[in-house]
C-alpha cells in the first residue's frame, strides 16, 4: 500500500544547466520597496538556485500529508485555507513569470497589477485534490526555472515598469522567492499545527534562510 508521501509525490524542480548565468543579488530600485523584507530572507546571490532549492523544501514538506490532513485547514476565520495558499503561490508566480518574460525580451509595455484575493476566490482551490495543487505548483516552478535558466547575463538586469514601480528580471525573481518564504513560514507556524491529523514529516520544518 503506497504511503501518503508516495501518493502525493510530484516531479521535483528541474536540474539546472551547469552553465547557467547567475543572476547576482538585486539592488534597491530593482524591486518593489514593499518586498525588501521578504527578499532579505532569500539565501545567496543566484535567483535560479534559490528558486530550485526552495521548491525542494516546499515539496518535501507538503508531500508528506494528504487531503484528509489539509482539507479546510486555516488558522483564523476569513483567512485562506492551506489549499488556497498553495494555489496562490502558483498564481502569483505565473503573473511574475510573465512580467519577467516581458522584461527579459525588452518588451516596454506597462505591466499592471492584479487582485490576489479575486484570483484566490476564482481558483476555488478547496474543491481540488491536494495532489493536483502540488502538481500545479511544481509545473509552474519548473516553467519559471526553464525561463530563467536560458537568460544571458545582460537579461537579468533588464528593467521595466511593473505595477507602478521599476523592477529588473532578477528583482522579480528574488521577489518570487521572498514571497514564497514568507508563506512557507506561515505554513509551518500557523497552518501545520492545525492539520487534521498528525503529519508524517520529511525531516523537521525548515527555518527561513537569510
Amino acid at each position: 500500500m503506497p504511503s501518503d508521501a508516495e501518493r502525493n509525490r510530484v516531479p521535483g524542480p528541474m536540474l539546472l544547466s551547469p552553465t547557467h548565468v547567475q543572476s547576482g543579488r538585486p539592488l534597491p530600485g530593482e524591486f518593489a520597496a514593499y518586498a525588501a523584507t521578504d527578499i532579505a530572507h532569500v539565501a545567496g546571490d543566484d535567483a535560479l538556485a534559490a528558486l530550485a532549492s526552495q521548491a525542494e523544501r516546499v515539496l518535501a514538506l507538503l508531500e508528506s500529508v494528504n487531503d484528509d490532513a489539509v482539507d479546510g485547514v486555516t488558522y483564523a476565520p476569513d483567512k485562506w485555507t492551506l489549499k488556497d495558499v498553495v494555489a496562490h503561490l502558483a498564481d502569483d508566480e505565473r503573473v511574475f513569470g510573465y512580467r519577467m518574460l516581458c522584461l527579459a525580451r525588452r518588451d516596454t509595455r506597462l505591466l499592471d497589477g492584479f487582485d490576489e484575493k479575486q484570483y484566490a476566490t476564482e481558483a476555488s482551490a478547496t474543491r481540488r485534490s491536494w495532489a493536483s495543487l502540488l502538481t500545479e505548483y511544481s509545473a509552474v516552478r519548473n516553467a519559471t526555472l526553464t525561463l530563467l535558466d536560458g537568460l544571458s547575463a545582460d537579461a537579468w538586469t533588464y528593467r521595466g515598469t511593473v505595477n507602478g514601480y521599476e523592477a529588473s528580471v532578477r528583482g522579480l525573481a528574488f521577489h518570487i522567492a521572498g514571497h514564497e518564504l514568507r508563506h512557507l513560514r506561515a505554513i509551518e507556524t500557523l497552518y501545520w499545527p492545525r492539520l487534521n491529523r498528525a503529519p508524517t514529516l520529511v525531516g523537521k520544518p525548515s527555518q527561513a534562510s537569510r
